[in-house]
């Protein structure tokens, strides 16, 4: 019996000993091999939220200094039979950023496309006070949904208490080596209304092409080679910029598909490009123009219609490059400097690859017949 008394024993100290040290393996969080500790998992995972915050919040604070709000100053009166002195009122209508210490912005060329209008451009400053400034020149390119603005900082405060730093210009990325799936910021003054609002989403596609409508115009306009992405915009983020992770800007943020939770944006290597020769060129945006007003039809469409795809054409600029070559309101613009137009292939996208003074190949589709004619490239005007 006493053999038995001691087994007994000796099995339940063995028994207290694994659970004691159990408990205690537990009790330090390291846990038994294999066995995963729910408290260590929470302390892992909030330390990863907490970093994703972190990079979130640091890129907010570096590029927001730099976002602008573009608004349209009115002049209103304070009733409606002309008694008293009139109102001047602001409409937020986009977003742009700084490019230049010296007062250039970059923003959509549809935030600034109407004439006669007067533009300002709205600073908030680190401690919440804003500073506006008239909009003195507004330089848009007519290849792509991009315009460069000037204002003139010096009546502006030092921001952030630098005396002296008044415009801080954003960290320009590359935009070539975008992969899908990494993290973007978008930064703007969403609906109009809302400053510097901020978006989170991620690169959701590469190589979009887009047809926008120009509110100002009414007419579409193509835009290929886009960024994707996820992070809300609304019509407001228009001209904001796109932001890596790294805090450098890759886009600008441009169009809103008709379905939820897609945005477009401009790659800011063809905004880099567009800013370096507008600096070589004197400050000036220098591009060739075949002076037409078109629009693409499909070859689904030509089909349809028993006529070819291409270009066609609905508005003829008075004495551009189109005109002087013969092109008219009704042609189908099949081919330019002998390549074929299609929706991947667009007349933009060849112009683009021309300078002033170059002379193309234009065939044309007119009354069932094809023609052959020749555009010598000239200047597109100053806007």
């Amino acid at each position: 019996m006493k053999v038995k008394n001691i087994g007994i024993i000796v099995l339940v100290t063995f028994s207290l000993g694994v659970i004691v040290t159990v408990a205690a393996f537990r009790f330090l969080g390291k846990g038994l091999p294999g066995e995963i500790i729910d408290d260590k998992n929470k302390v892992v995972q909030n330390q990863k939220l907490v970093e994703e915050e972190s990079v979130v919040i640091d890129v907010v604070e570096k590029v927001s200094p730099s976002v602008v709000s573009i608004a349209v100053e009115n002049r209103q009166l304070f009733d409606p039979f002309g008694f008293g002195q009139p109102q001047e009122k602001q409409s937020g209508i986009g977003t742009g950023f700084v490019v230049g210490s010296d007062g250039l912005i970059l923003t959509n060329k549809h935030v600034v496309s109407a004439d006669g209008e007067k533009y300002i451009a709205i600073i908030k400053n680190n401690d919440g006070t804003e500073k506006k400034f008239d909009v003195k020149e507004i330089h848009r390119d007519p290849f792509n949904d991009l315009a460069l603005v000037k204002i003139d900082p010096s009546t502006a405060p030092a921001i952030g208490g630098q005396v002296g730093q008044v415009l801080k210009a954003v960290d320009l990325g590359d935009s070539e080596h975008l992969k899908v799936g990494q993290k973007v910021i978008a930064i703007g003054n969403a609906l109009g209304r809302f400053e510097n609002t901020v978006t989170v989403g991620v690169v959701s596609g590469l190589g979009r092409g887009v047809s926008p409508i120009d509110p100002s115009t009414g007419i579409a306009e193509r835009l290929d080679d886009l960024i994707q992405t996820d992070a809300a915009i609304n019509p407001g983020n228009s001209g904001g910029p796109l932001v890596a992770s790294s805090g450098q800007v890759i886009g600008i943020n441009s169009a809103v598909a008709s379905a939820e939770n897609i945005g477009f944006a401009i790659k800011i290597n063809i905004a880099k490009q567009l800013i370096e020769d507008f600096n070589k060129s004197g400050g000036k945006i220098v591009r060739p123009l075949l002076g037409i007003r078109y629009t693409h039809i499909s070859k689904d469409t030509a089909l349809l219609n028993e006529v070819p795809e291409g270009e066609y054409v609905r508005e003829v600029v008075k004495g551009s490059a189109a005109a002087d070559a013969g092109i008219k309101v009704g042609d189908i613009i099949t081919h330019l400097d002998g390549q074929k137009l299609t929706e991947e292939n667009t007349l933009s996208q060849v112009i683009r690859t021309k300078k002033v003074g170059d002379s193309i190949k234009v065939r044309v589709f007119r009354d069932g017949a094809t023609l052959d004619l020749t555009a010598k490239l000239k200047e597109a005007p100053q806007e």
